[in-house]
């Protein structure tokens, strides 16, 4: 049984591997570096307490230093997404049913919510049927919203001073382009 010592700490590491690809935060990964270290110290035919040892002070090394270190690397590269009630704050939303102070009902990424408005200046809080509004924020299970600012009229002039609709874009100059 001691010759094959080596694969069990092997069979660990991949054990412990699998349960990174779940998690992802390179706890376990660290954990299955220090089994193989282990693995490594059986094949040299360490005995299992000094085994255990080997395991115990890679784990550690490994986690203090070795993944700090790939955290600081990786989480920069890696786009955050905002999820669950982060990822409704800002979005729009169709009122289905009056939205006042108190209550109403908006169609929010095709679910229906519950909903409160925010009084803005001079709507007196109520927002109509069918009034697109974005979610300030969400305060239990209801969604708390504003009315969204109306969009330009056409013919309106544009913040760039232009009043017709806009015509071809032409050229845009590369931002490596020496002129």
């Amino acid at each position: 049984m001691e010759d094959l010592q080596w694969l069990l700490w092997v069979g660990l590491a991949l054990l412990l591997g699998a349960v990174e690809i779940a998690s992802l935060d390179f706890v376990f990964a660290m954990i299955a570096g220090a089994a193989l270290v282990a693995a490594l110290s059986a094949a040299l035919g360490l005995s299992f307490p000094f085994q255990v040892v080997v395991f115990a002070v890679a784990a550690v090394a490994l986690l203090a230093v070795a993944r700090p270190v790939l955290l600081k690397y990786v989480r920069p590269r890696v786009p955050m997404v905002a999820t669950n009630v982060d990822g409704n704050l800002g979005q729009r939303a169709e009122v289905l049913e009056q939205v006042s102070p108190r209550e109403g009902r908006v169609k929010l990424r095709g679910e229906v919510w519950s909903a409160r408005s925010e009084p803005g200046p001079g709507d007196g809080g109520v927002l109509p049927v069918g009034l697109d509004v974005e979610v300030v924020r969400i305060d239990g299970a209801t969604a708390v919203v504003r009315a969204l600012p109306p969009a330009d009229p056409p013919g309106r002039p544009a913040p760039g001073g232009s009043t017709g609709p806009p015509g071809p874009a032409g050229p845009t100059p590369s931002p490596w382009s020496s002129s």
